[in-house]
C-alpha cells in the first residue's frame, strides 16, 4: 500500500485538518490534490528522503493551500511553494530532480458535491502533465542575485525586477500600484 493511496486518506486529512484548524471542503480538496500530485510524480517519502525534490505552485490563497503545505512540508518561506493567486483551486507539483510536473485542478462544478474519500482522481480533478521551465532563481535556497528599484529604492530579489524604458523597477512601481502609499 502506497502512502498516498485512498486507504490513507482519512489519516492525511486529519493531518491537514490539524494544521489548518478544521476540516472543510478546501482541506478535503487540497488533501486529495496533494495525494494525486505526489502519486503522479512517484514521490513516496515527501517528509523524508524526497523532501528536497518537490516544488509546488498553488493558484489560490485558500484552505487547499494549507493542506498542501501540511502534507508536503513545502512553504513560501523555504521557497518550495510559490503562490500565484489566480483564484483557482489548482496546484502544479514539480519534481525538481526529474523535471516531471503535473497540474491538478478541481473539476468540481458548483453545487455538485462528491465524497472525497471515495471519488476517483478523475472525478475530482483535471490532471494535466505540464512542462514548467524553472530558472535557478526559482529554486529553493538563498537568493542568487538582487537589484534595486530605481523609483522606490527597495531591493528586488532573484530576477523579479522589470526592465522598462531604461529603468530597473520593482513590480509595484512598474504597475503604478503603490498600494502602500497613502
Amino acid at each position: 500500500m502506497a502512502v498516498y493511496d485512498l486507504e490513507n486518506y482519512e489519516k492525511l486529512l486529519a493531518e491537514a485538518g490539524e494544521f489548518h484548524g478544521d476540516i472543510c471542503g478546501g482541506i478535503k480538496t487540497g488533501t486529495r490534490m496533494t495525494m494525486c500530485g505526489l502519486r503522479f510524480l512517484g514521490i513516496e517519502d515527501i517528509k523524508g528522503e524526497d523532501k528536497k525534490k518537490l516544488l509546488v505552485f498553488v493558484e489560490i490563497d485558500r484552505c487547499a493551500t494549507d493542506a498542501i503545505m501540511a502534507l508536503t512540508g513545502c512553504r513560501p518561506g523555504k521557497r518550495s511553494m510559490k503562490i500565484r493567486d489566480y483564484g483557482k483551486m489548482a496546484a502544479t507539483f514539480i519534481d525538481i530532480e526529474s523535471g516531471k510536473a503535473v497540474r491538478i485542478a478541481s473539476a468540481r462544478k458548483k453545487g455538485n458535491e462528491v465524497d472525497h474519500a471515495k471519488a476517483s482522481d478523475e472525478e475530482l480533478f483535471h490532471i494535466t502533465p505540464v512542462n514548467v521551465p524553472l530558472r535557478p532563481e526559482d529554486l529553493p535556497g538563498k537568493p542568487l542575485r538582487d537589484s534595486q528599484c530605481e523609483r522606490c529604492g527597495e531591493t528586488v530579489l532573484d530576477g523579479r525586477e522589470i526592465e522598462a524604458a531604461g529603468e530597473t523597477l520593482c513590480r509595484p512601481c512598474f504597475e503604478n500600484a503603490n498600494y502602500y502609499l497613502t
